[in-house]
C-alpha cells in the first residue's frame, strides 16, 4: 500500500476535486529522464538546474578524459531525482501557498482520492455544532450584588 501527500490549494472552496496526491515514494520515471519527469510536474527551476548539472558534468567528463566517472556522477542526479523527486513537489507546492491536508494509504491514486472524500464528508458532519440544550452561563443574569463583609470582590464594582 503506497502513501499519498493529500496537497489542498490556498484558498480552498468547498470542491474537494482541487486537491493534488502526491504519491510518497521512488519514481522510476524521474530516475531514468529526470529534467523532462521535473519539467512534466511543472518544477522549472530543478528542471533546468538538474540539465544544467547533468550537462556540465558530461562536458567536464570528455574534456578531462574521466569517461566512466562522469557518467556515474550524472548518474548520481538521477538518482537524487528518482529518490526525491516527489518531495521536491511537495516543496514547490508548499511555495505556493498550498497547505498539507494529510497523508492517505490506498493501494492505487483513485482509491486516495475516495478515502479522502470520505475523510472530508466525515469531518463535515463531525465540525456542524450540536444543538444546546443547557443553557450557555455567560448568557444568564449576572447574581445581584448583596452585602460583603471582608475583602471580598463584589460584581460590578471596581
Amino acid at each position: 500500500m503506497a502513501a499519498y501527500v493529500v496537497m489542498e490549494p490556498p484558498g480552498r472552496s468547498e470542491k474537494v476535486d482541487t486537491t493534488t496526491f502526491v504519491r510518497d515514494g521512488f519514481t522510476w520515471i524521474g530516475l531514468l529522464v529526470p529534467p523532462l519527469w521535473l519539467a512534466w510536474h511543472r518544477l522549472w527551476i530543478e528542471a533546468g538546474l538538474a540539465f544544467v548539472v547533468m550537462a556540465l558534468l558530461s562536458t567536464l567528463g570528455e574534456t578531462l578524459g574521466l569517461g566512466l566517472a562522469s557518467s556515474l556522477l550524472s548518474l548520481l542526479v538521477s538518482f537524487y531525482v528518482g529518490l526525491e523527486g516527489q518531495g521536491l513537489r511537495i516543496a514547490a507546492l508548499r511555495r505556493r501557498r498550498w497547505h498539507e491536508w494529510g497523508v492517505v494509504q490506498a493501494g492505487r491514486l483513485d482509491d486516495a482520492d475516495i478515502r479522502y472524500a470520505h475523510e472530508v464528508e466525515e469531518q463535515a458532519e463531525e465540525t456542524t455544532p450540536a444543538p444546546r440544550i443547557v443553557p450557555d452561563a455567560a448568557l444568564a443574569r449576572p447574581a445581584q450584588p448583596g452585602i460583603a463583609l471582608g475583602l471580598t470582590h463584589i460584581p460590578g464594582r471596581p
